[in-house]
């Protein structure tokens, strides 16, 4: 087997990737605001009700007019993914990565309409929404290669007269439910992970990128995946989500979304339902409020470009983006200037212009929350770039950054989602970890300092679970960087690491005696 190297991202400066990418737009145009079904049991299923995605850049652009599940398809789905996941949990581990190696090459072909279709239906720039592909790719390459190596368990000790093993087997119906930022990524990658280690699923995508996660188990039947594995239940948390949470047959959930949808999950999963005979599993990544620390040595021009980097990427729509910089007092001055000259020279506008580097963020409620966080960032310190939007056809934010914070001011705690990032000072480098840390959150960090006592101290002190130095805070890439935080950030399941697969997955040991006794 050829050994994984992750999939490597599109070069657009060249002419033929452009027309490729154009090649993309053009598939993607011919089927937008197509209408689609329900997949259970490999049955498609049109809904009476739907719910339309659009095009964030251009509201009046409808992307897919997406059925609704009812709990009544909730309970067909369920029916169809346990009675699958008898036959489907005994299938070998070879077979089920070869799915998910069929699956990857598969979209490798398409890579530009699935690239296309992010742009068009979550407002992604070309450059994330190339590496949003590139990421599913990944996910689905990596985590085949992983099955193979667990798929025979670890070994234990015999003793004489005795043959011991310990593997891994499946644990049942699982509940994938998937977020809109990374559509495919994440969807493919929680989805992936959950059957290559031979469990069934229902999946439900974001409401506001559903089209792309059908195409995705469109791949996934194409690649020889038996119906029933995958089964495509999108809806609302208040029709179906919490049904489901709750559903006395759902062995475990796979949720990546935000900390309130988050621990509302794990506490309802937490409760035992009549007929419930296992205790549910949560695998929860559920946001962050990321700071950046730099220190009197540093070098400031790259500490400014990660800053903006990390802030304004996807207009701040990661939750792994830098929402806070924490300068010591000798160099906030300097390094603010180079962020705020960086950041006025940014472009935003529709992403199907290649030379937008920001695009929209991603509906109504999503810029009203920013706005909002803006007022509050006018009160608590000093507006130096940005704050302003532009609602005329899109829903587009202007990168904005505020200077003269306190760490624990509200704009320096809450998740924002969007591209605001807040500056506040430190004494000493002590200090400003201790600032750092003083969050409910402990995703992702970045340190720019060019001292080794500072990056060793660093190591011991900050603690978040992805920590950068000098780079950005942003863009952990799968089996090279495993990604999952601390604290109210999740359950620090580490996606694109070699223990994630494991959730999945119980541990079971069988002990044969040889001989008599």
């Amino acid at each position: 087997m050829i050994p994984y190297k992750h999939e490597p991202f599109t070069d657009f400066s060249l002419e033929e990737n452009q027309k490729l990418m154009q090649e993309g737009f053009n598939i993607v145009s011919e089927y937008l605001g197509e209408e689609y079904p329900l997949i259970i049991n490999g049955e498609r299923i049109m809904t009476d009700k739907k719910k339309d995605t659009y095009n964030p850049a251009n509201t009046e652009e409808v992307v897919g007019k997406i059925s609704q599940a009812t709990q009544e398809h909730a309970n067909q789905a369920m029916e169809a993914a346990k009675e699958r996941f008898e036959t489907w949990r005994k299938v070998a581990p070879e077979v089920r990565a070869d799915v998910l190696f069929k699956a990857a090459a598969i979209i490798r072909d398409r890579k530009f309409e699935f690239t296309a279709l992010l742009i068009k239906e979550a407002g992604k720039p070309w450059k994330e929404a190339d590496a949003d592909t590139a990421e599913a790719i990944d996910f689905l390459e990596y985590y085949g290669r992983q099955m193979l190596k667990i798929k025979d368990g670890e070994p234990v000790e015999s003793r004489p007269g005795e043959y011991n093993q310990f593997d891994y087997i499946p644990l049942g119906v699982g509940f994938v439910v998937s977020p809109w930022n990374f559509a495919l990524a994440i969807m493919a990658g929680t989805t992936a992970a959950a059957v290559v280690t031979g469990n069934t699923v229902l999946l439900k995508p974001s409401s506001l990128a559903s089209a792309v996660s059908y195409k995705f188990v469109e791949v996934m039947e194409e690649a020889g995946l038996p119906a029933g594995v995958i089964n495509y239940v999108p809806g609302s948390s208040r029709d179906i989500g919490d049904y489901i949470v709750e559903h006395k047959d759902t062995r475990f959930i796979s949720f990546t979304g935000s900390r309130d949808v988050g621990v509302r999950i794990y506490e309802k999963a937490a409760i035992v339902q009549e007929g419930q005979v296992n205790l549910k599993r949560v695998i929860a990544e559920m946001g962050g409020k990321d700071t950046i620390v730099v220190d009197a040595s540093a070098d400031l021009e790259l500490a400014a470009q990660a800053i903006v980097d990390s802030a304004f990427g996807f207009s701040g729509q990661k939750c792994s983006a830098c929402s806070r910089v924490i300068a010591l007092e000798d160099i906030h001055d300097e390094l603010l200037e180079k962020v705020k000259e960086k950041t006025t020279k940014l472009t935003v506008g529709d992403p199907v212009n290649q030379s937008n580097m920001m695009g929209p963020v991603i509906d109504q409620a999503s810029i009203d929350k920013i706005k909002e966080y803006i007022e509050i960032g006018k009160k608590e310190g000093k507006l130096e770039a940005g704050g302003t939007t532009d609602e005329n056809k899109g829903h587009f934010v202007h990168p904005t950054v505020f200077s003269g914070l306190k760490h624990n001011d509200r704009l320096m705690q809450e998740e924002i989602f969007g591209p605001v990032v807040g500056f506040t000072t430190a004494k000493d480098f002590t200090q400003a970890i201790e600032y750092a840390n003083d969050t409910d959150y402990g995703l992702t960090g970045a340190v720019i300092t060019k001292n080794r006592e500072h990056i060793e101290q660093a190591r011991e002190d900050f603690m978040v679970g992805n920590l950068y130095f000098n780079r950005n805070c942003t863009g952990a890439i799968v089996g090279y960087q495993p990604f999952g935080g601390f604290k109210m950030s999740g359950t620090d399941s580490k996606a694109g690491g070699p223990d994630y697969l494991i959730l999945h997955m119980q541990g079971r040991t069988s002990s044969e005696m040889l001989k008599r006794y």
